[in-house]
This record gives structure tokens, C-alpha cells and sequence, in this order.
């Protein structure tokens, strides 16, 4: 009976990895059918006033995630993500990257980046406000 339910759970997990990519990130189709603004503006009014476990949820992992952690506890208390072709510039093209700095699970800066996010001395950065209240998914 035991083997029987190791394979079971073997199978459904291999479905569900071939059905979507542990790679792969947030898709355009994704994102619009969460009402996520694909424009600068619109994603830093959306994502600014987001706490990580809901970024996570609407945007799915990021590619790439750097964490600051206290060396007493391992507590995360900054992080550095980067999610890949999810925003788009004023002329319509993709930023290669969005890096979403995140301070005490709250956004506190959002950089558009014009490359793959090794080097960020080009993009477009905007510093957000922390938000007071009870921020929710819409």
C-alpha cells in the first residue's frame, strides 16, 4: 500500500512539472488576467503597497532572490528580487528586468532595468512609500 502511494505522488508531481517549468516565470497572459499593469506607473501603484507573500502569489517566485538575513536569528529582513519581461516601457517594448526591492516584507524600491540585472546603473528607479493599512490583492 505504501509503494502504491509513492508512485501515486511521484506521477502527480512529474505532471505538474512538465504541465509548468519550475523556471518559468510570470507570463504576459498571466499578468493581464490578474489585472497586473504592465506599464511602470501602473505596476508601482499595484506592487508598492503589496507584502512579499502576495507579490509572490500574483507574480509567482522571482528568477532571481538575494536575501539579507540577521546572523542571531536568520530572519530575512531585505531582499533583492528580480522577475524577467513583466513590464513594459513607454514605447511598448519589455524591460529585460524588474528588480523589486523589498525592506521588512514591504516594496521599497522598484527598478526597471534595460538588462538582465547584473548591472543596474541603467533603468528606471522609483522609491515607493511605505503603506499604512491592510494591503490586499484586487
Amino acid at each position: 500500500m505504501r509503494t502504491q502511494s509513492w508512485v501515486y505522488m511521484l506521477a502527480t508531481l512529474a505532471l505538474v512539472s512538465l504541465s509548468q517549468p519550475a523556471w518559468a516565470g510570470p507570463t504576459t497572459e498571466k499578468l493581464a488576467a490578474e489585472k497586473v499593469p504592465l506599464d511602470e506607473q501602473g505596476f508601482v501603484n499595484a506592487v508598492s503597497k503589496l507584502k512579499r507573500s502576495e507579490i509572490i502569489a500574483l507574480l509567482g517566485e522571482p528568477a532571481r532572490a538575494e536575501d539579507v538575513k540577521l546572523k542571531d536569528s536568520g530572519r530575512v529582513v531585505a531582499s533583492i528580487w528580480h522577475y524577467h519581461n513583466i513590464n513594459k516601457d513607454e514605447q511598448g517594448a519589455f524591460y529585460p528586468t524588474t528588480e523589486l526591492d523589498i525592506i521588512d516584507d514591504q516594496v521599497s524600491v522598484i527598478v526597471f532595468l534595460n538588462n538582465d540585472g547584473s548591472d543596474n546603473s541603467q533603468g528606471q528607479t522609483y522609491e515607493v512609500q511605505p503603506y499604512e493599512g491592510q494591503p490586499s490583492v484586487q
